[in-house]
């Protein structure tokens, strides 16, 4: 014999608990770049944010609820990218976080703008966030803030008059090439030589031959991971001996594993480094290199700290509510003391661009040492 009140009952109670564990997740999707060129970031980058999410979970999740987060590999394409976030969007994410490569950025965050869903990218191509993008956030420095600092070393420390400079041709080599030459030409210092390089460049022999023939003081190089390794192993086999200074991808923990010897005595400018003199900063390398058996990398570091911020705005919002979310992301400044997960006290600003402490490096037997601590600029 049948039961229907006791079908019905058993229905709506199956219902009520199928909505009461939904509503107990925050679903946060993230754009990375799991294959193609910039696959060393990506999967930094992606570890980076799976260890604050093991973190943050345990800690209480979002406002209340648990996070699951969702990785999708763009495969280092702007059109994938692209077809991701919409896929986050669809699919409900309340923020997403990636891509790392500016190019796929430029394409992707138009999705997620369109549908008021934060994002938080670890792109630092200073156009980005000069397209009034209230829902796009960063995790590193843009290029408009890092390039000066690295224009005023090779000023001050370098005493640099020329200067030649080997760029990536994409979005993200193109904005740094043009910010260098900016703060350069605004120092007084000549660009003498602008070499352009392709993405996953294998040979390296022409652009080092014109940096040499150039006779610049020093050398500014900006690429990906691995092209910038083989650009440095190349310079050592021409015996190039001048100062080369780079942004945070040349002292790379890939790019120095790669270079080998090739990258002793390179010096960057680093917003996020695994070697900075911090406690939080310490703290957290020996969770990554427990849990992933590797040392973190800047991208590592881009998306554990970009997840934690997300936590700590969040925690002042309340509810969840990507509007209010978005809106208390601007100008939200972040203690380190309060979020050790952001490992620096972070200021953002109405662009959606960040300020904290960043250091000069430079590559010693294998290893990036901090030279020079960076304070950030005075709040406005």
């Amino acid at each position: 014999m049948h039961h229907p009140v006791r079908k019905l009952v058993i229905g709506i109670a199956f219902a009520a608990a199928t909505f009461f564990v939904a509503a107990q997740t925050v679903p946060i999707a993230g754009l990375v770049e799991l294959s193609g060129t910039g696959a060393t970031a990506g999967t930094n980058f992606d570890n980076g944010v799976k260890l604050a999410v093991k973190e943050i979970n345990a800690a209480g999740g979002l406002a209340g609820n648990k996070i699951v987060y969702s990785s999708y590999d763009t495969q280092t394409n702007p059109g994938v990218a692209k077809a991701l976030a919409q896929k986050a969007v669809d699919e409900k994410a309340y923020v997403v976080i990636g891509p790392v490569f500016s190019g796929s950025i430029l394409v992707s965050m138009n999705e997620t703008r369109k549908s008021e869903v934060p994002n938080i990218i670890g792109g630092e191509a200073a156009a980005i966030t000069e397209q009034g993008n209230l829902y796009v956030f960063r995790c590193s420095f843009t290029q408009a803030s890092a390039m000066p600092k690295v224009a005023r070393y090779l000023q001050e420390t370098v005493k640099a008059k020329t200067v030649a400079v080997i760029y990536v041709n994409n979005d993200f080599g193109k904005g740094g090439r043009d910010a260098i030459v900016k703060a350069l030409e605004g120092r007084g210092v000549k660009v003498v030589a602008d070499i352009s390089s392709d993405p996953g460049q294998v040979d390296f022999s022409g652009p080092v031959l014109k940096v040499k023939q150039s006779n610049a003081d020093a050398l500014f190089v900006y690429t990906n991971e691995e092209e910038s390794a083989r650009a440095l192993r190349e310079l050592r086999k021409q015996g190039y001996d001048k100062p080369i200074v780079g942004e945070s991808t040349l002292t790379n923990e890939k790019v120095i594993e790669l270079a080998g010897e090739a990258a002793n005595g390179v010096v960057a400018h680093v917003g996020l480094t695994a070697d900075a003199p911090n406690p939080t900063v310490q703290a957290f390398v020996k969770k990554y290199e427990a849990e992933y058996k590797t040392r973190p990398d800047h991208n590592a570091m881009k998306g554990y700290t970009g997840m934690h911020a997300i936590k700590a705005v969040q925690d002042k919002v309340g509810k969840l509510d990507q509007k209010a979310f978005a809106k208390a992301m601007h100008g939200a400044t972040i203690s380190a003391a309060q979020y050790p997960g952001v490992l620096f006290d972070v200021r953002y600003d109405e662009k959606g661009d960040l300020d904290r402490e960043s250091f000069i490096v430079k590559v010693a037997n294998g290893r990036s040492e901090v030279v020079q601590t960076l304070k950030p600029a005075p709040a406005k």
